[in-house]
């Protein structure tokens, strides 16, 4: 009898999953409320900033947090992310003007410009490779429960207690995420002193070229979460939805239950094949989004897209870690989390700037979206052809 495969489910790994879930909850939680909140200031004009403003820091700080995470340690990188959101939790209820809000929304960005970089190395150090895509579904997934819960809950203590108070319980699962990092082994073999050095980037430090591919077809993949994060809070409201976070609860839900496969899958079968599944599922969610014209239809294209996005993350993931070399897997993970962020921060700014608070148009947004997703595919299917006949040479 061939033996046993060793369990991946480490106190290690389940300390991270457990880190993430409360990390992702806790910036998660405000997302349904924001528009709000910011119209309440008088800056309505503003809500394709929210997302984008936050995306544009985070996709800043990749570089820094790729660099830091090869060189200075995964942990540290990890606390310091959940570190940004403790502090702008409480600073929300502080500045309260336009100007004040939309500052912390730059700030708060650094927070998923570091903590998922150095999270997904981590993954790759402790998991074997030929299990990395089911490591990375499984994380996914706790991520994934966080942003359920995240909303839904933040929305419910909102209505009952105030945004202020959500703010602080904010915080407090973000420093809930600090004691569990802080509690983990490091796993970086050659870890060195914390050196001014490592805040100056050469050209090299910033991309690696090798987690390229991955990095464009992540680009046009999340242009489409960039557009749900900005306008579904709104349309939600239009048709009659009490709690903004019902659509990302759906969404989250069916995400969930795909990801306990998705990552074998993709593992077995190669990410390339499982990543046009996934885009291809994501613009059937776009369409059922764009027609729906009730709270049920529209929660039937979350649960699509949330099946799309479970699939496509791990192996996007996995397939980046795959194109990349062991001493600079920080860097090709923050190489994706860039195209990531560029992606949301160009949905939601465009999309933002074009609803304009004129609610009928987020209908033809949502389907101007598939071009970018069909962008996507037909990337995706010009690399497969190029290395194709690269391995037949």
């Amino acid at each position: 009898m061939p033996p046993k495969e060793k369990s991946i489910y480490t106190v290690q790994f389940i300390l991270l999953c457990m880190s993430s879930l409360l990390f992702s909850s806790s910036f998660n939680m405000m997302i349904p409320e924001l528009p709000n909140y910011l119209s309440s200031m008088g800056g309505a004009e503003y809500k394709g900033l929210i997302i984008s403003l936050f995306t544009l820091t985070a996709g800043i700080s990749r570089p820094f947090s790729g660099k830091l995470t090869d060189k200075w340690g995964r942990v540290p990188v990890m606390a310091i992310g959940s570190s940004v959101c403790v502090v702008c939790g409480f600073l929300y209820p502080v500045l309260s003007s336009v100007s004040g809000f939309l500052l912390l929304r730059l700030v708060h960005g650094f927070s998923t410009g570091f903590k998922p970089t150095a999270t997904s190395a981590y993954v790759a150090d402790i998991i074997p490779q030929k299990r990395w895509g089911e490591a990375l579904g499984i994380h996914g997934l706790c991520f994934s429960i966080g942003g359920a819960l995240g909303p839904a809950v933040g929305s419910l203590i909102s209505n009952q207690f105030g945004i202020n108070f959500m703010f602080y319980c904010s915080s407090l699962l973000a420093f809930l995420s600090i004691i569990i990092v802080m509690n983990m082994k490091e796993t970086l073999a050659q870890k060195e002193k914390l050196h001014k050095s490592m805040f100056f980037l050469n050209r090299q430090d910033i991309i690696d070229r090798k987690a390229l591919p991955a990095g464009v077809v992540t680009f046009f993949s999340y242009t489409a979460f960039g557009l749900i994060l900005t306008l579904i809070p709104d349309w939600s409201s239009h048709l009659g939805a009490q709690n903004k976070g019902l659509f990302f609860t759906a969404f989250t839900v069916t995400s969930v239950l795909v990801r306990f496969v998705a990552g074998k899958v993709s593992d077995k079968y190669g990410r390339p094949k499982v990543i046009l599944a996934g885009l291809f599922i994501v613009v059937v969610a776009l369409f059922v989004i764009s027609e729906g014209r009730d709270i049920q239809l529209l929660l039937v294209g979350a649960g699509i897209y949330g099946a799309g996005t479970g699939i496509l993350s791990p192996a996007i993931s996995a397939w980046t870690i795959d194109l990349s070399s062991p001493e600079h897997r920080g860097k090709a993970v923050a190489t994706m989390y860039i195209s990531m962020e560029m992606g949301i921060g160009c949905g939601a700014l465009l999309g933002g700037s074009y609803y304009n608070d004129q609610i009928m148009r987020i209908p033809q947004i949502m389907k101007f979206d598939i071009l970018a997703i069909s962008m996507g595919i037909l990337y995706l299917l010009y690399w497969k052809r190029k290395k194709n006949l690269q391995n037949s040479i």
